[in-house]
């Protein structure tokens, strides 16, 4: 697991709070705004007089250990990183005008970067890993767009994450269209519930925008509506869920459902299945995730835990009943030893890297380097019984489905 914050120490002119963390040879060549830039010194060794005679405002200068600000330097010195590993070229960070915290906004190389859009929110999932909050913070819009302009060209996917997005309405779509220009050869992907697309006009508008890779993952819990309302607590969400989705797949919208796996869902896990292929065929995507135990998840821990081990029978029977139907279906956060093999073909490597850890029972496991491990909030009481090492195996993964394309196949 790697951080997404240290602690450091800044002085001088703070004009900006987010950066771009670059050598000087890459601002010249990938052409960042000079003003914006941290200047790269790893080892505190760079050439102040070099680099200042160029004479271009530098945003500042960035060296992890103790070296102090040179004579020459009269703008901004970001030195004495608590953390070293957290920060790197390329990264995108945000400094504390009145403290010491920096945090990474976008992390160059990580399997999942993300966009925080907001923390308000009209469901209340009972399991919800980031509980809402009530308050006014469309200051992430301003920020959203910020870190966009400063995302590698060639970055391949990035997320908007919350709260619920489209409460931010045109400003979300602001950044869409942020994205759509300034990365247009990265996939966009949004976490929603989906509700407010059972506007024709809102779906009409964001269709607008015209994102060219652009996908909305949408949970839905239940075939049943009383239950499913009842999980993200909200009377009639289910109905605008659904009706969403109609909304999206009418204007050829790329879907994506997303389905937690806890006491409540798994028993009607075959019937949200046969209800997904009946009527939501559309869907580029199905994910059944397992549960991250955070936030609301950690309160309502005895409603909503149950042994991955107890419901391998059920998550296999709505793998193959997906599968066959040529709807792509994955298996998210849940590691290869609770799973039977033959589920291994549909498991991905989904937990984000600054969440992600592996436990002591892990040490020596044949399957470690495919496995997703386990969340770093995950303690003993949340642990399968499961959970062991795997023996090395010449070919673990013999129909190769986890990296390519093609859909796997169920005996």
């Amino acid at each position: 697991m790697l951080p997404l914050s240290t602690h450091l120490e800044h002085h001088g002119p703070l004009p900006r709070t987010i950066f771009k963390v670059v050598t000087p040879e890459e601002r010249d060549s990938a052409g960042w705004p000079a003003e914006r830039a941290l200047v790269w010194d790893p080892d505190g060794r760079r050439d102040v007089s070099e680099i200042h005679r160029d004479g271009l405002p530098w945003g500042g200068w960035l060296t992890p250990g103790d070296r102090q600000r040179a004579g020459l330097w009269t703008g901004l010195w970001v030195n004495r990183v608590r953390d070293p590993h957290v920060i790197g070229p390329g990264d995108v960070i945000r400094l504390r005008p009145e403290g010491t915290q920096a945090r990474i906004l976008y992390r160059r190389g990580a399997k999942a970067n993300s966009l925080f859009a907001t923390e308000r929110c009209n469901s209340l999932c009972l399991m919800c890993s980031q509980p809402p909050r009530d308050a006014n913070d469309d200051w992430r819009i301003a920020e959203m767009l910020d870190v966009v302009s400063l995302v590698d060209h060639d970055e391949r996917n990035l997320g908007i994450t919350g709260g619920e997005p489209t409460l931010l309405g045109d400003g979300l779509l602001a950044v869409i269209a942020t994205c759509q220009t300034r990365l247009p050869d990265t996939a966009l992907h949004i976490l929603s519930n989906g509700r407010r697309f059972a506007d024709p006009l809102w779906t009409r508008k964001t269709v607008a925008v015209g994102h060219q890779d652009l996908t909305w993952a949408i949970p839905l819990y239940a075939d049943s509506p009383d239950l499913h309302d009842h999980i993200v607590q909200a009377k009639g969400a289910f109905d605008e869920t659904v009706h969403g989705l109609y909304q999206l797949a009418w204007w050829n919208c790329r879907v994506e459902i997303r389905v937690v796996l806890h006491r409540l869902t798994v028993p009607r896990l075959g019937a949200l299945a046969n209800f997904i292929y009946r009527n939501l065929p559309f869907a580029a995507h199905v994910a059944l995730m397992g549960l991250e135990p955070m936030g609301f998840a950690k309160v309502n821990r005895e409603s909503l835990w149950v042994d991955p081990l107890d419901y391998t029978d059920e998550l296999a029977d709505a793998c193959c009943y997906l599968a066959a139907r040529g709807i792509n279906v994955s298996i998210y956060n849940l590691s290869l030893c609770v799973l039977p093999r033959d589920l291994w073909q549909f498991a991905r490597q989904s937990i984000s890297d600054w969440k992600n850890s592996f436990v002591p029972e892990c040490g020596g496991c044949g399957a470690r380097d495919r496995c997703s491990g386990f969340f770093a909030s995950a303690g003993r009481e949340w642990r399968s019984r499961g959970i062991r090492p795997i023996p090395p195996m010449q070919d673990p993964f013999p129909l190769a489905a986890l990296s390519s394309g093609d859909q796997p196949k169920c005996d």
